[in-house]
């Protein structure tokens, strides 16, 4: 695997959306950062300083990454599609970057630095919820959570909050989670689902529900184990919804 690296045309796609004139990294910053990969992996860049002899930023962010391994492009091009230089809102086609990088190119990620939730359920996840930024605030600062390995009783309060937001969002109301789930089924029959699916999505946020009323009270009470799959649950159950919303 460390000799496989991602295909030009993909690290040309991704030099193109980093480096983009008007909205990506200067020419500085593309310097700067892959000078310090360049450094932490020992590995040698056509263009460690700038100004660089490239004919654009586009130009020197490619063959720059294009000097690294597989799994190490992978990473360079994820942490840079969050660059502290860009805005806290990914724009669209950086969000669109990062969902199809974990979606073709995760069996690259190095080892260590992935957690063991699905990495391309919640991107994925991220973003659909871009349709409603409460619930995508809640969301990121579970997973935030979760990554740090802290804070699971509130990890998994926001977990359940942000769905929570997303229902209301979705049934333009103000309810609480367990006042939401006689609407689920009917919504997703009126669009065409089958009525074995929303009975089972109708069974289980009821179930989804009293678990947390059951295991996130105290600290003490989560299930360690248990929490990755409350990750994914929660993440498959909205982007089930929003695409739903979106496609009726």
């Amino acid at each position: 695997m460390f000799n496989e690296k991602i295909p030009a045309h993909f690290v040309q796609y991704a030099a193109d959306i980093l480096g983009d004139t008007s909205s990506g990294l200067s020419g500085s910053e593309i310097v700067f950062a892959t000078g310090a990969y360049a450094v932490e992996y020992d590995v040698n860049i056509p263009h460690p300083s700038y100004p660089f002899e490239a004919p654009n930023k586009r130009t020197a962010l490619y063959e720059n990454l294009r000097a690294f391994s597989g799994p190490q492009q992978y990473r360079i091009i994820k942490e840079l599609c969050d660059h502290r230089s860009f805005s806290v809102v990914p724009s669209k086609d950086r969000k669109e970057l990062k969902v199809r990088l974990v979606t073709r190119y995760a069996h690259l990620a190095p080892e260590g630095t992935t957690s063991e939730i699905n990495e391309t359920l919640i991107e994925e996840t991220r973003h659909w919820l871009d349709c409603c930024p409460e619930a995508l605030a809640l969301y990121n600062g579970a997973l935030e959570k979760y990554e740090h390995g802290v804070f699971h009783r509130n990890l998994l309060d926001d977990l359940r909050l942000a769905l929570e937001k997303l229902l209301c969002a979705v049934f333009a109301n103000d309810k609480s989670l367990e006042n939401q789930i006689r609407f689920v089924g009917a919504y997703i029959r009126h669009r065409d689902g089958s009525a074995e699916l929303a009975n089972m999505f109708v069974k289980l946020v009821d179930y989804y529900a009293k678990y947390h009323n059951s295991y996130v009270k105290h600290d003490d009470s989560v299930i360690e184990e248990e929490i990755e799959f409350i990750f994914e649950i929660t993440s498959s159950f909205m982007k089930h919804l929003i695409r739903l919303g979106v496609e009726d």
